[in-house]
């Protein structure tokens, strides 16, 4: 900084009087704008003063303090908070991946509490929650008006306590309670499975485990399908992902890059932006790869799912995510409590910022909402039957006993896929398009 300022005094000598002279008017801009802040400053004191001696009731002063502080962060955006010791050891927990609670990351909307996606394998998720569901009262109570902090204290409690919530939800006519019983969430980052030769990685949240916890399911996947060669592609699987940490996106993103920027951060100066790249080395070896997202695909999410699809790395397949465009940073205050604040504003490797548009998938592909009445019907006709279920009927004798196996296994397999369409049509569609790929990848070579 110091190398800086001399090089700029030594070509700015020249201009020593013109600048003298728009001096005056500056420095009085600044002193009247001081003046104000003072002003309004005198004028806070003013108010909390007589508050604190006027109100009907008596008041506790650390309480009203909180909530002057809170209402200045929450007028700025959704995302910036005070964090009180309670809330911000609970925030650290959560990177941790233990906490009590429901299992679901809310956010604020025209004063209702908002979804943002429900986590995988927690009492909210079981109880049906969904991403874009509203919730408007608490145990009767309307969460109207409140802040976001004050309706999530509403709906904390004991582990085991029942909590009924009042559910506002697009395409139901009217609002309709769900009772949750709250329980100790332990989140599982990444959980990987195989389906046929596609290794499946569901990525729940961003925490501290997230990566190690792609990187060692990916490698123990593969070997028991007994190497890369058997398998034919990878689904990243972030639908109702809410997102987290920046670092494990980047660190995820750069696992299938071999070069380029991941992402880039700008921040209300300059020199305040970032840019991060990949670096070289492929988890996948260059495998194809879908990224599956929806509407509680947020954040860390969005990162991840833009720079693939930035780079052509991956197709996006599902629904438009959240958007959830910004960066905050946690800024730890006196009083073992913390501030979280909107800093930057993030963008994928072409420049775009998703903020409040989200990412559009390449392919849109809605999942099915199955009614009630639907899960009781017979899931098709069972009386149907084959030339081969006919007595007498003749055997195929142009195929060997070999290649006989290979179709029974072709027809398990495909009859796998239509069981896995009934459960999860998107995960199911995604898998398909990886099968395309591959056959015509092989019909290249």
């Amino acid at each position: 900084m110091k190398k800086f300022v001399m090089a700029a005094l030594g070509g700015t000598l020249a201009g020593v009087v013109a600048t003298t002279q728009i001096a005056g008017p500056l420095i009085a801009q600044e002193t009247t704008r001081n003046t104000n802040v003072y002003e309004q400053l005198d004028l806070f004191g003013d108010i909390f003063e007589r508050i604190r001696s006027q109100y009907v009731e008596e008041v506790d002063e650390a309480e009203l303090i909180e909530a002057a502080i809170n209402g200045m962060l929450s007028s700025l955006d959704p995302h910036s908070s005070f964090l009180p010791p309670d809330d911000f050891d609970e925030m650290r927990e959560q990177t941790r991946g233990e906490f009590g609670g429901l299992g679901i990351e809310v956010t604020q909307e025209e004063g209702f509490v908002k979804v943002v996606s429900p986590i995988d394998g927690t009492p909210a998720a079981a109880a049906g929650i969904e991403a874009g569901d509203f919730i408007t009262h608490v145990d009767g109570e309307s969460v109207l008006g409140l802040t976001l902090d004050e309706a999530v204290d509403l709906m904390r409690g004991p582990v085991g306590s029942e909590i009924i919530i009042t559910i506002v939800r697009e395409g139901e006519a009217e609002p309709f309670d769900v009772s949750i019983i709250r329980d100790t969430i332990t989140l599982t980052a990444v959980r990987t499975r195989t389906e046929g030769e596609t290794v499946v990685l569901r990525v729940t949240t961003f925490n501290d485990q997230t990566f190690p916890n792609l990187r060692d399911g990916m490698m123990e996947a593969v070997e028991e399908a007994g190497g890369m060669e058997n398998v034919n592609g990878f689904v990243l699987d972030l639908r109702n992902n809410p997102g987290g940490l920046l670092n494990q996106a980047i660190l995820v993103s750069d696992a299938f890059l071999e070069a380029g920027e991941i992402v880039s951060t700008r921040g209300r100066a300059a020199e305040d932006g970032e840019r991060f790249n990949a670096n070289p080395g492929d988890l996948a070896d260059g495998k194809p790869m879908v990224v599956l997202i929806n509407g509680g695909s947020a954040s860390a999410s969005e990162i991840v799912a833009g720079a693939l699809q930035d780079h052509r790395r991956a197709i996006v397949i599902g629904t438009k995510s959240f958007g959830k465009g910004s960066v905050q940073t946690v800024m730890p205050l006196r009083g073992d409590g913390a501030m979280r604040l909107t800093t930057a504003r993030y963008y994928t490797p072409s420049g775009r910022s998703i903020q409040a548009l989200g990412v559009s998938p390449d392919i849109v592909v809605e999942q099915p909402r199955q009614r009630p009445d639907e899960e009781e019907e017979e899931e098709g006709p069972r009386g149907i039957r084959s030339e081969a279920d006919l007595r007498g009927s003749l055997d195929n004798d142009s195929i060997s006993e070999d290649q006989r196996k290979v179709l029974e296994e072709e027809r398990a397999a495909a009859e796998a896929a239509a069981e896995l369409r009934e459960e999860d049509y998107q995960l199911a569609y995604a898998i398909d398009i990886l099968k395309g790929m591959s056959a015509l990848a092989l019909a290249a070579e």
